[in-house]
C-alpha cells in the first residue's frame, strides 16, 4: 500500500477527487488531496511544502520542471477547461458571442459573480487583466461580485445574487442549479490546459505515475465532461 499526496488545481476537485478515491480503493493505497488554487498551491510549494503528484497548470508545471521539481518525462496533459458564462438552471441564455455581445450583456448586468483575482485562481486573474486591457476595470469594480472561489461564484448566481457569473466550467459542474452557457469570446475567453507529474521528490514514484494514468484512462471521459472538462 501506498501513500500519495496531490497538490491539485481546485477546479478540478470533482473529477479528480472521485477518479482518485477509485484508484485508492482499488489499490488499498492512501491518496491525500490537497485541492487549492494553482497561485496557493505555487506558494505552498515555494514554502517547502512537498507531494508526490502536481496536477497544475500547464504554465505552473513549466516551472516546476524548470526548477527540477518534476520527476523526468512524467509530465503529461490531463484535462482542459474554459472560462464559462454560468447561469441558473432555466434562465434564458442572453448573446455573449461575439466581443460586442458580451460588452453588451456586461453593461446590461447589475451584479456579476466573478473569482477574485486575489485569491490567484486561473479565471479571475485572466479576467482582471483582460478587463483592465479592455476599458471594462471601473464597469466590473461597480458591478462585479469578487468570490473566493469559482463554486462560490456559481452558489451566487443560484442564488439569485447575480444575474451570472463568470468562471472556470469546471467549477460551475460541481454546483446543482448552475449551468454552463458557453465559452466567453476572444480576447475574454481563455482555455486553461491541466497537467500532472510525479515531483522528483516522491517516495512513491511508481504509484504516483499509477495514478496519473489511472486520471486519463479514455473510460474516465464521461466523468471528465460531467465535471466540466474535456480530456485531451
Amino acid at each position: 500500500m501506498a501513500k500519495l499526496k496531490v497538490m491539485c488545481a481546485r477546479s478540478m476537485h470533482v473529477a479528480v477527487g472521485a477518479l482518485g478515491r477509485a484508484f485508492a480503493r482499488a489499490g488499498s493505497h492512501e491518496v491525500d488531496f490537497d485541492f487549492n488554487t494553482v497561485g496557493a498551491l505555487e506558494q505552498k510549494l515555494a514554502a517547502g511544502e512537498t507531494a508526490d503528484v502536481l496536477i497544475l497548470s500547464k504554465a505552473a508545471i513549466g516551472k516546476q520542471e524548470q526548477a527540477g521539481s518534476l520527476l523526468p518525462r512524467s509530465g503529461v496533459v490531463v484535462a482542459r477547461t474554459f472560462i464559462a458564462v454560468c447561469l441558473r438552471e432555466g434562465a434564458a441564455k442572453p448573446d455573449f458571442s461575439t466581443p460586442e455581445a458580451f460588452r453588451r450583456m456586461l453593461e446590461a448586468a447589475g451584479t456579476i459573480a466573478v473569482s477574485d483575482p486575489a485569491v490567484g485562481g486561473s479565471a479571475g486573474v485572466h479576467l482582471a487583466r483582460v478587463f483592465e486591457s479592455e476599458g471594462l476595470a471601473p464597469l466590473m469594480k461597480a458591478r462585479g461580485l469578487p468570490q473566493q472561489t469559482g463554486a462560490e461564484v456559481a452558489k451566487r448566481v443560484v442564488e439569485g445574487k447575480a444575474d451570472f457569473g463568470l468562471t472556470l466550467s469546471g467549477e460551475v459542474a460541481s454546483v446543482p442549479g448552475a449551468v454552463i452557457a458557453g465559452p466567453l469570446p476572444p480576447p475574454f475567453g481563455q482555455d486553461t490546459v491541466y497537467c500532472a507529474a510525479v515531483t522528483a521528490g516522491s517516495k512513491e514514484p511508481e504509484a504516483a505515475a499509477a495514478l496519473i494514468t489511472a486520471l486519463r484512462r479514455r473510460d474516465t471521459q464521461a466523468m471528465w465532461t460531467k465535471a466540466g472538462f474535456e480530456m485531451s
